[in-house]
């Protein structure tokens, strides 16, 4: 791949910055700061078990439908535009919530939210390779720490806010971070939307790349990096469901400890989030990365299973570190494709399957864990799930582009 000549950060991109920075910190708060304050809410709004799963299954559904519906919305009325309507999804969506006098009101909310955020997801990476394609690897490490910080620090602040103003302001006070994000983007789409009229609109995918939304499957590096991802997502929403349980079920952790284990399985994605993109950008062959990922899983949940009560924070450790996949297969979504045009569509392949297998991960772990009362099997099944891993890596160690191997001339 030909190397493209950095130039200074700032230089005519201020606001495409400020977008990204102010973006990432709103793509996990409307996920993270309902369940602390469920018992509030319910104070209002009647929620039973059925209500508060499905409430919980909304975020991995829409980002998985985001996947696919994204690129075509992309293709018809451009990037920008299509990031300016997630942004406004994340405004609207937590208003929505925070005024819901009924549960179908809150579901819509919730929706809405989902929905900007799950567009957000699948757009940050072409909008990376697009305007920053001399700083792929800066961008993307700062943009997903940013996203673990809007995992991590919504649900320590939400209960306490409950308390002192109440849930409605809990869950609409993120409108206005949302608010930040929009204006930096309406800048970008204003400065932009003149350009490139003869494809119909700007950013809008030509005619060329438009063959990559229906033939993606076809690539070997698509399949590679939708499978990684998916072994990626359903370890996490799995661990993220039933860490806490099987702590203390298995390791005699007190509630306490069980989420101070929690904090610390998803306090690793910080620095994950910078090394992995850092990484990536160095090393030629990425499989080596999986397979370091893949043997982090296996000794901390063998460590689960064999000594769970015996350094146990070692094992989640671990475990937390296995999903430095998540940041590597983003940043790899930039660096084996040749146009933001074929970005969008990888990044629209990969993460809507990934993230539809990671929402069964709860599921699965649960229907395990019932049928056989203990979680040895479950755990055995996560730790054969994430060897798949290791076809990735086999995949990936040739630095191949998704163009070339479907067949399309170089730009």
């Amino acid at each position: 791949m030909t190397a493209i000549a950095a130039r200074p950060l700032w230089a005519g991109r201020a606001a495409a910055v400020i977008g990204i920075v102010l973006l990432a910190l709103n793509l996990r708060t409307a996920v993270a700061v309902l369940s602390p304050i469920l018992s509030y809410v319910s104070g209002d709004i009647p929620l039973d078990s059925i209500g508060i799963g499905f409430l919980g299954m909304l975020a991995p559904l829409a980002f998985a439908v985001s996947g696919f519906v994204v690129p075509v919305v992309v293709r018809r009325i451009g990037l920008e535009l299509t990031t300016v309507l997630a942004c406004v999804a994340m405004v609207v969506g937590p208003l929505v919530r925070a005024t819901a006098l009924a549960y179908p009101v809150l579901v819509l909310g919730s929706v809405i939210a989902m929905a900007g955020m799950g567009f957000a997801n699948i757009v940050l990476p072409p909008i990376i390779k697009k305007y920053f394609p001399d700083r792929v690897g800066l961008l993307t490490g700062t943009y997903v720490t940013l996203m673990s910080i809007s995992a991590s620090v919504p649900p320590l602040i939400a209960a306490p806010l409950a308390e002192a103003a109440g849930w409605r302001v809990t869950l609409g006070v993120w409108a206005v971070l949302a608010a930040g994000a929009l204006v930096p983007w309406l800048i970008v789409f204003a400065q932009h939307r003149g350009k490139t009229r003869q494809s119909a609109a700007d950013g809008a995918i030509p005619a060329q790349p438009q063959a990559l939304l229906g033939r993606m499957h076809k690539s070997r590096v698509a399949r590679a990096l939708a499978l990684a991802f998916a072994v990626t997502a359903f370890n996490v929403y799995g661990l993220f469901a039933w860490l806490p349980e099987i702590v203390i079920d298995t390791a005699d952790a007190t509630p306490p400890q069980a989420g101070a284990l929690l904090a610390l399985f998803g306090i690793i994605g910080l620095p994950l989030g910078l090394l992995a993109p850092f990484v990536a950008t160095r090393v030629k062959n990425v499989g080596w990365v999986l397979a370091v990922a893949v043997g982090c899983y296996v000794v901390g949940y063998a460590g689960l299973l064999l000594a769970p009560g015996s350094a146990t924070w070692l094992w989640v450790f671990l475990v937390g570190t296995g999903p430095l996949v998540f940041p590597l297969c983003l940043v790899l979504i930039n660096l084996r494709t040749r146009s933001h045009e074929g970005s969008i569509a990888l990044s629209g392949f990969v993460q809507g399957i990934a993230y539809g297998i990671g929402a069964l991960g709860p599921l699965l772990i649960g229907l395990l864990h019932d049928l056989t009362d203990g979680w040895t099997i479950p755990l055995l099944f996560l730790l054969a799930i994430t060897l798949l891993t290791l076809i990735s890596a086999v995949m990936l160690a040739k630095p191949r582009m998704v163009e070339d191997e479907l067949g399309l001339p170089r730009p």
